[in-house]
């Protein structure tokens, strides 16, 4: 059964892995990746990666990105986002910081950002346009 608006920005918000899949050459599927990203409901989504990466050359050919979201414990779920990337920046250590907050424990959050590149990583932001979800209830 499909999601409620409200329940799928609410379930998107969580700190679940995300796939991310961007068009990539003729001839080959998309470029299929896991990601950490940060959504507040009613907004764009987040993520980083480095700037020279294959990630961020087929960014900014495909300007566009699908991502997926789910859980794999009763109930499962899933919600998918597809999008144009809307921005691009350097990667601030506020930015890292909050990101690395969603998934790591407090105390390695600071060893963490530390040790990172941050003059390497570029934050995108993509707008959600179109949804797909489910709740497929206990398996």
């Amino acid at each position: 059964m499909p999601l409620t608006e409200t329940e799928r920005q609410r379930f998107l918000a969580e700190p679940h892995m995300a796939a991310l899949a961007i068009d990539a050459e003729p001839g080959r599927g998309p470029l299929t990746v896991p990601i950490w990203y940060a959504y507040e409901p009613g907004g764009d989504v987040e993520f980083l990666t480095v700037g020279t990466s294959r990630k961020a050359t087929l960014l900014a050919k495909a300007g566009r990105l699908s991502l997926l979201v789910q859980r794999d414990t009763p109930t499962y779920r899933y919600v998918s986002v597809e999008g144009p990337v809307i921005g691009s920046e350097p990667t601030t250590e506020e930015f890292m910081t909050r990101l690395a907050a969603r998934y790591m424990p407090p105390e390695a959050v600071p060893g963490y950002v530390e040790n990172s590149d941050l003059a390497s990583l570029v934050t995108y932001r993509m707008h959600p346009e179109r949804w797909l979800s489910a709740d497929l209830g206990t398996i």
